[in-house]
């Protein structure tokens, strides 16, 4: 299905000395992405925000991309329209996709303060944005004579007012907008659990033309919430459409984390239902990461057991800015970081996962192949004190096997290459506290 990079973190632009110049920073990345394996960005959000030194979460204008003068610059914290332009068409000029993060539940820095007739209250909700276009009022916001409120707030931000007529139709605008006009694939929805998955439903369905054909935005919602909480949430967008949305696997990725940072942890529990990349795979994008979680509850230890598991398994797999470049975890030329387990996932990780052993220390998993992805074997050591591993039976006979990529925490040993026999069983093994990953030669 493809890689996609983060490409961006909290305050990157700071932290990197790039203010309004993270455009042209991301797209001096982009060839070398392209040559790892990576088939996707997604991008901060790109709109004028209520800040100049925003990530723009708190959209004012969403159609000032770094073009207008207002709200203290006329860039936007990431850099210019034509820098964005730019990007985009890089990009695509290395055949890959962009997703934009589009935050439609909450605006921040409204220029006046209304009376909100409904309930009498006095909020910041009159927007006159000098692009000229979704000018907002206290009707476009909640409590509203359409609806007085809908699932969540964000914060005390005006709350924006879907099944206003207006409101739905300017923002169903916006994201043709941003696709047709802009260069943009798909969106990242921001806050899906606080307004109607119809609202998701209807932009999914927009049929955008995209040169000069019929086109159809590849788009993920960020429900952060228990597996079955996001499964509802699938469930309502998802109801009738004929372009379905995924999700992010939050379930998942605090597996990931206790596995990492919880020495000890069973490998059994990676095998259990309760994860969208187990029940249902087509849906889930799987990260370790993001920019939002990072700040509060990181991975401490042995991050790469993650990324190796993501990067082997079913699913959509996002990586996280920082720790591919910032904290490096990337090595690009190496045969024990994310590069070469993208290079594995892009070349392999086809068909039908299942796993052939598991116990508390050991984990080994196929993937069967499908088309030219010829399938894998992933091996997981949880143990500290040697290598650990185990005969099983593969669905390839006869069949060498040849390590791909592995790393382990007190052993730089190589893994040996293997050989089935003619019934598929060979042996599998991995470094202490570690993984491998096996590649059949067929």
């Amino acid at each position: 299905m493809g890689v996609i990079m983060q490409a961006f973190y909290w305050d990157c632009p700071k932290l990197e000395n790039k203010e309004h110049q993270w455009w042209e920073h991301v797209k001096s990345k982009v060839p070398s992405l392209s040559e790892v394996g990576f088939t996707a960005l997604w991008l901060p959000p790109v709109s004028k925000a209520a800040d100049n030194t925003s990530m723009g979460y708190d959209p004012y204008d969403y159609y000032d991309l770094g073009n207008l003068n207002q709200k203290g610059a006329i860039k936007t914290w990431f850099g210019s329209k034509n820098e964005l332009i730019g990007l985009i068409r890089v990009v695509h000029k290395n055949n890959m996709h962009v997703y934009a993060d589009l935050v439609i539940n909450h605006n921040s820095g409204a220029d006046y303060q209304e009376v909100n007739q409904v309930d009498k209250q006095k909020r910041w909700t009159r927007f006159i944005p000098k692009s000229k276009k979704f000018r907002r009022n206290w009707k476009c916001f909640h409590p509203s004579m359409y609806e007085m409120w809908d699932k969540e707030t964000f914060g005390d931000m005006p709350d924006l007012c879907h099944r206003n007529p207006y409101v739905y139709t300017e923002l169903i605008e916006y994201a043709r907008w941003l696709i047709e006009e802009i260069g943009f694939d798909g969106f990242r929805y921001d806050c899906v659990k606080g307004y109607g998955g119809w609202m998701v439903r209807s932009i999914q369905e927009l049929r955008c033309i995209k040169n000069k054909k019929s086109y159809k935005p590849y788009s993920v919602g960020e429900c952060w919430d228990s597996e079955r909480r996001i499964e509802d949430w699938l469930d309502e967008t998802n109801a009738w459409s004929d372009n379905p949305v995924g999700a992010f696997d939050f379930p998942l990725r605090y597996r990931l984390k206790d596995l990492c940072d919880s020495y000890g942890y069973s490998l059994r529990n990676l095998a259990e239902r309760g994860t969208l990349a187990k029940d249902r795979p087509f849906e889930a994008v799987t990260f370790v990461e993001n920019h939002d979680v990072v700040r509060d509850n990181p991975i401490i230890s042995d991050k790469m057991l993650a990324y190796a598991f993501i990067l082997t398994h079913e699913g959509y797999p996002c990586i996280f800015w920082q720790d591919y470049y910032n904290w490096g975890l990337g090595q690009e030329g190496y045969k024990s970081g994310i590069a070469e387990l993208v290079r594995i996932h892009e070349g392999h990780a086809g068909g039908a996962a299942s796993v052939l052993y598991v116990d508390d220390n050991l984990y080994i998993m196929q993937r069967e192949g499908c088309g030219e992805q010829r399938g894998l074997i992933f091996v997981m050591n949880n143990r500290g004190d040697g290598w650990n591993g185990k005969w099983v039976q593969t669905k390839f006979k006869d069949t060498k096997f040849v390590p791909a990529a592995w790393r382990g925490r007190y052993d730089a040993g190589i893994p040996q290459e293997q050989w089935s026999n003619e019934y598929g069983w060979a042996e599998f093994l991995a470094p202490p506290r570690g993984y491998a990953v096996y590649l059949p030669q067929v």
